[in-house]
């Protein structure tokens, strides 16, 4: 797993990033780039400049599919908060895909159960996920998995930890008891199966989560831990987010920073930590 740090914006970096894998790939409708998307206000920058890729004419979704990490349970999809709101309007209605090419977990599902399983089947008729994109918690959790999470879980019905409905209370006026309790979220395991991940940290409330990370080992306490396994992951963040690295590795950041200041990024990878 590597670490790279940018003082650019990070949704630019990472549109960047997702653009030039879908063109390397050049994608057919018989072989789709298959995408898996987040939501939350880490990745809003990122979607407004995929936005502005498309209308360029520098990106075209016409042949890519998308799975969303997840979705609260007993929001209407036409809810202002729902996952599914969101994705409309940051993304599925700004841009050419084919809407049965988009795939978001159904929250109102009578047996949440079999929405699950059939999302699963679904990531499997498509080939997989060639990258999964993610925003980090505070608490370091990935989708909706909270810390204690197995590593190996699959797409379930989750309960959501006090300090995520904390968190997520700004998107809805501020009101913990208006956040849902439950949510339906892609696994560790269905994250980690993706050909390749890139997480997005940004600001010192997620430099606990990217400090550890970092650090020696995996720990089920923090989800983001589990990308470590990966032979492809990227968690990427800005300098804000790296305030509470270990002093080795702020050492060799600080290294790399002053070998090349004009740089667009610096990167650390954790088994060099």
């Amino acid at each position: 797993m590597r670490l790279v740090v940018t003082n650019i914006n990070l949704g630019l970096w990472a549109a960047a990033y997702i653009k030039e894998k879908i063109s390397a790939f050049s994608p057919s409708p018989e072989k789709p780039f298959v995408l898996g998307l987040p939501t939350g206000g880490t990745v809003v920058d990122m979607y407004a400049n995929l936005r502005l890729f498309h209308k360029a004419g520098l990106l075209d979704f016409k042949n890519v599919v998308t799975f969303n990490m997840d979705e609260y349970v007993g929001l209407p999809h036409d809810h202002p908060q729902s996952y599914h709101s969101y994705m409309r309007r940051h993304l599925f209605d700004e841009v050419n895909l084919l809407p049965e090419n988009t795939h978001i977990l159904n929250g109102e599902a009578p047996d949440p159960a079999a929405e699950c399983a059939a999302f699963e089947a679904a990531i499997a008729r498509a080939g997989g996920i060639d990258l999964f994109v993610g925003g980090v918690g505070r608490n370091g959790h990935i989708a909706f998995n909270e810390p204690g999470s197995a590593f190996n879980t699959r797409t379930r019905q989750v309960a959501l930890a006090p300090s995520t409905i904390q968190a997520n209370a700004r998107f809805f006026f501020n009101d913990e008891n208006r956040v849902p309790k439950t949510a339906l979220s892609v696994g560790i395991g269905t994250v980690t199966d993706a050909k390749e991940v890139l997480f997005l940290a940004s600001g010192d409330k997620k430099a606990q989560a990217v400090a550890r990370v970092m650090q020696p080992g995996q720990d089920i306490n923090c989800p983001l831990t589990a990308l470590k396994l990966h032979p492809h992951a990227t968690l990427l963040a800005d300098p804000q987010a790296c305030s509470q690295l270990t002093a080795p590795a702020q050492e060799k950041l600080a290294e790399q920073m002053a070998k090349s200041p004009n740089a667009t990024h610096w990167m650390l990878k954790t088994e060099e930590l």
